[in-house]
């Protein structure tokens, strides 16, 4: 299998040859609006992720026998040396934004169930962005915007993996997969006077990494249509929470059920995780 095929295999829709050593992203089949789908050529061999609904990076190998295999690990090397300045260049964009915003409320936040509260508000041309700071080890690497409309990206070239934001009150690990499900989760915790350090970790392939460095905790997993959010929360072996309605996280059932009923669902779905910390 070439590996425009392999692409096609992973929903990836492209139909031609990307350029060698960098990642590229391009739409997929299933949110051909989006550009889900991440591959990196690397002539003899590479790397290809559709983030709605692949967990792992999964690897192409060539069949073919007249590979310039110098040539590519040169690329590869050069490849590295260009992410990590990338990285580099995130990580000072994010600080700088940061350092340049006000605390205040947001749109997103009010459509999400909290209009009160507050957040980093960075304004650029006369429009209010929300900023989360994503971390890795303490260690600043970039953050997510989150515009007006509820639209959200990363800082270009910024590290995703293993970043997170937290909520930390010196409790129960929880992990989930975004902000707004983190407030529903932290507002409910704090009316049932529990301890909590809430983990967001922006996608679902990232519950997985950050679970990685923890010992033990709980799962607030979405509903998506894929079942990736459900498959990946089996796969870490923690106890998990999840919607009985696709394509809704804990926010989302939250808004439609109310803090109350969502709330009850939750603690029950904890069980003895949260018992223990009482």
């Amino acid at each position: 299998m070439d590996f425009l095929n392999f692409c096609a295999a992973h929903g990836i829709l492209l139909d031609h040859y990307p350029p060698v050593g960098v990642w590229k992203r391009y739409p997929t089949q299933d949110k051909p609006r989006k550009r889900n789908g991440a591959v990196k050529f690397m002539g003899d061999h590479g790397f290809v992720q559709n983030h709605a609904i692949d967990v792992e990076v999964s690897v192409w190998k060539s069949d073919g026998n007249n590979i310039d295999s110098e040539k590519f690990v040169k690329l590869a090397r050069k490849a590295d040396d260009d992410r990590l300045l990338m990285q580099k260049d995130a990580a000072n964009k994010a600080a700088g934004m940061l350092k340049q915003s006000g605390y205040g409320r947001h749109p997103y936040l009010k459509a999400k169930g909290f209009e009160e509260e507050e957040g980093n508000i960075y304004v650029l041309d006369g429009l209010h962005y929300l900023l989360i700071p994503m971390r890795v080890e303490g260690r600043l690497v970039g953050c997510q915007v989150i515009d007006e409309a509820g639209g959200k990206k990363f800082l270009f070239g910024q590290r995703t993996s293993n970043a997170e934001f937290c909520f930390d009150n010196k409790g129960l690990h929880i992990l989930c997969e975004g902000y707004a499900t983190a407030l529903s989760i932290r507002h409910v915790l704090k009316s049932y006077k529990r301890r909590y350090n809430i983990h967001v970790c922006f996608s679902a392939g990232n519950l997985k990494k950050v679970a990685s460095t923890l010992e033990s905790g709980f799962v607030v997993a979405d509903n998506d249509e894929s079942g990736t959010g459900e498959k990946v929360a089996k796969e870490i072996g923690w106890p998990y929470w999840m919607s009985d309605v696709v394509g809704e996280d804990f926010n989302d059932t939250h808004l439609r059920v109310g803090l109350f009923r969502a709330g009850q669902s939750l603690i029950k779905a904890m069980g003895t995780s949260v018992s223990l910390l009482r």
